[in-house]
């Protein structure tokens, strides 16, 4: 027996492999717990590991690749239209082992452990965000229902509530000390994320690829270091316009009557990413928009005929594609010829 492809169906508690000879035919069905699969695979020759990108694949892909295997990783989605009737694990496994044979699979790019760190940094900035983006929302539906409105702006609720705090005749009691409180979890969570963006910063200065991202306009330490974790040196794309449909940042086509139309983004890949780079593109736009260049004219002419936030998600495309000129030549941003080249 001898296997060449070792699908992984990864669970948990235990796992569900499948493995195919040279001819695609199952030759090994299996359970296995997690940390026995890397002991069952040190004894098999060289072979092709196919498994899904989730929870635990980086690790157990690094581990079997110290021991000369081959791992693909693949998107869920992929794998689905594999999967026989009567789905179950050990069919899964069996889908992912073929998923991984066909010619035209898209493979996800194995990260390492540097990578996964940063992208669990940004995961917990994320969750800090919006839990004060919750608090905030909280807030204000208190307020309004004391008969209290407030303008709309993050500024103006904090000078509002500093002002009702410090209002002796503002309703006193359980009131009052809700807000205090809430004004202290506020504030905390804002010295959190605060923290997390100077860690950001830190990691910007120190790695080259993403110091020369934050030489692009739009993009600085935070999308700088998202891009690298989840793109690296971008290798995995083959051009540019890949990076951007993976964002979910190209729009749709539908023809009509032999002409082609645009229609809206497609909003698939990664959402974080495509969120930082679209607010980067708004911050940056009045700028570019006014600068002499190849992407000022650009935007100029773009801007005469679409709305504004169209103008918007096209520059944040933009900046990707530029994003993975910049990785994969290693060369700091020059306008004209990053425009030129993505």
């Amino acid at each position: 027996m001898t296997i060449m492809i070792l699908g992984i169906d990864l669970g948990k508690n235990s796992c569900s492999v499948a493995g195919l000879d040279a001819d695609g035919k199952v030759v090994l069905r299996g359970r296995m717990q997690p940390k026995t699969i890397v002991g069952f695979a040190s004894k098999l020759p060289p072979c092709t590991v196919a498994m899904e990108a989730c929870c635990g694949a980086h690790h157990l892909s690094r581990l079997l690749s110290d021991q000369g295997h081959e791992v693909r990783l693949m998107s869920p989605e992929y794998v689905r239209p594999y999967v026989k009737a009567q789905k179950n694990d050990d069919r899964d496994a069996e889908a992912i082992a073929e998923a991984a044979t066909r010619p035209t699979m898209r493979f996800v790019e194995l990260k390492t452990a540097e990578q996964l760190d940063i992208q669990s940094l940004h995961r917990v900035r994320s969750r800090l965000v919006g839990a004060r983006t919750t608090l905030t929302n909280q807030l204000r539906a208190i307020l309004l229902e004391r008969g209290t409105t407030i303008a709309q702006g993050r500024r103006k609720l904090e000078q509002a509530v500093e002002a009702l705090l410090a209002d002796p005749d503002f309703m006193a009691g359980r009131i009052c000390r809700l807000l205090a409180e809430m004004r202290e979890e506020w504030l905390d969570l804002d010295r959190r994320i605060e923290a997390l963006d100077r860690e950001f910063v830190e990691l910007a200065r120190n790695d080259a690829g993403a110091r020369r991202l934050t030489t692009i306009p739009g993009i600085g330490a935070l999308n700088a270091t998202a891009l690298v974790a989840a793109v690296g040196d971008g290798t995995t794309f083959a051009r540019a316009r890949d990076l951007g449909a993976w964002l979910g940042l190209v729009p749709r086509q539908h023809t009509t009557g032999g002409k082609p139309r645009l229609l809206g983004i497609s909003k698939r890949g990664n959402k974080y990413l495509r969120t930082l780079l679209i607010h980067g593109a708004r911050a940056a736009l009045p700028s570019l928009a006014r600068s002499q260049t190849l992407l000022g004219a650009w935007l100029r002419n773009l801007l005469d005929r679409r709305h504004g936030n169209t103008v918007v998600v096209a520059l944040a495309n933009k900046l990707a594609r530029i994003a993975w000129v910049i990785l994969r030549r290693e060369a700091p941003f020059e306008a004209d010829r990053a425009m030129a080249a993505a």
